[in-house]
């Protein structure tokens, strides 16, 4: 390093500046942006965004890239909620949760860089008409476990556990993802957003939402891990319920309809199920410790799952992409802003931006809230 200093620089008046150099050098060496990466192809979109395969070029490691248009966050007041995801992943790490790698920017969007996980998600599969059987969930269930256990020691309730939620590496295990709705609480408190997806969210947070009173905690991600439990195993969910349903009529039916069980299942997962899914979180199996008491789980080695020695029921298919083939589509033809073209494009915008006055932007409000984004937000690289 100290050679590179006085090449480039054979002036430098003192060893200060060759310091200051250095530092720079080390720094932009650690900052990593979007031509670090090679774009393979569009694998999925989700509400706050959209994901493609990239391979990074240094190194020829694959990625999931997650990017979400600055303007349209704007539009939709959801810059929040990605400074939060991002805030939330930076500071994580295990091995059933989808990792974060990067994180970075440029003029159009916000990049995440996380772990690739080729084997789909469960939603996917489902769709697929996977039939799931009970030693698979039961392997779910435990790898859940630890997810969970461990986001609680790190305070974070992650709000949205479904199976759409879940990604399968190519061995089979599940990992947990997509924390923008998720939250930290602190020792003593509680949350009291509506906040999730209706159909798996626990029955605290409609009765906090509509009677106010003490809020939820942590419990809430066990409950949803039941509901996907009971989803995977039947294929459909223990409760009728949708996105346009009332809060009101989902209080009332938490109270009133009870949950049938199949009598294919063993009375040990049926029991596992019921303390899962129990409607007053004080009496739900809600940690670690819990579903270790469980009879199904008794002949569980825990240092196994958590090392991924316990093989898998139901492996995903290697000759294929678990995905739905028309995001590559939509990515190449009908998108606006290709991924693909945006070197292009943003040298384009960058000499249209230099001969127009700045002072007369059409939109002062959108320029403020970009400017913001572009000052805070927190770049990202775990190798660092």
């Amino acid at each position: 390093m100290e050679a590179v200093a006085e090449v480039l620089h054979p002036r430098c008046p003192s060893r200060r500046y060759s310091s200051i150099y250095k530092f720079t050098l080390f720094f932009l060496c650690l900052v990593v942006n979007f031509d670090h990466f090679q774009i393979l192809r569009a694998i999925g979109k989700g509400s706050f965004g959209k994901v493609c395969i990239v391979q990074k070029r240094d190194t020829e490691k694959m990625y999931a890239m997650k990017y979400m248009n600055k303007q349209q966050c704007i539009e939709r007041d959801e810059v929040r909620n990605v400074f939060r995801e991002l805030e939330i992943l930076q500071e994580i790490e295990h091995v059933f949760l989808v990792n974060l790698w990067y994180s970075f920017q440029d003029e159009e969007d916000m990049f995440m860089v996380v772990d690739l996980l080729l084997g789909g998600d469960l939603r996917y599969h489902l769709q697929q008409n996977v039939q799931f059987t009970e030693e698979t969930v039961r392997l779910y269930i435990c790898e859940m476990a630890l997810a969970l256990d461990y986001l609680r020691s790190q305070h974070i309730i992650h709000r949205d556990v479904k199976p759409d939620n879940i990604l399968l590496d190519e061995q089979g295990h599940a990992h947990l993802t997509d924390f923008n709705i998720a939250t930290i609480i602190r020792d003593g408190e509680r949350a009291t957003a509506l906040a999730g997806t209706k159909p798996y969210m626990a029955p605290e947070i409609f009765h906090s939402f509509l009677n106010g009173g003490t809020g939820y905690s942590f419990e809430v991600d066990w409950w949803s891990l039941g509901i996907m439990a009971y989803e995977l195993l039947r294929g459909w969910r223990p409760y009728d319920i949708h996105s346009n349903n009332p809060v009101e009529s989902l209080v009332q039916l938490f109270s009133t309809v009870s949950v049938q069980y199949s009598s294919t299942w063993s009375k040990e997962m049926v029991a596992l199920l019921r303390k899962l899914l129990t409607v007053n979180p004080e009496h739900r199996f809600s940690c670690l410790a819990d579903i270790q008491t469980s009879a199904y789980l008794s002949g569980v080695v825990w240092s196994d799952v958590g090392e991924k020695r316990v093989e898998p029921g139901f492996v995903p298919n290697k000759g294929r992409l678990h995905c739905d083939p028309t995001f590559e589509l939509e990515e190449m033809i009908l998108e606006s802003r290709p991924l693909h073209k945006k070197k292009k494009r943003l040298a384009k915008n960058k000499s249209r931006d230099n001969s127009k006055d700045s002072s007369q932007s059409e939109n002062d409000y959108l320029q403020e809230c970009l400017e913001a984004i572009q000052q805070d937000f927190v770049i990202f690289n775990r190798e660092k």
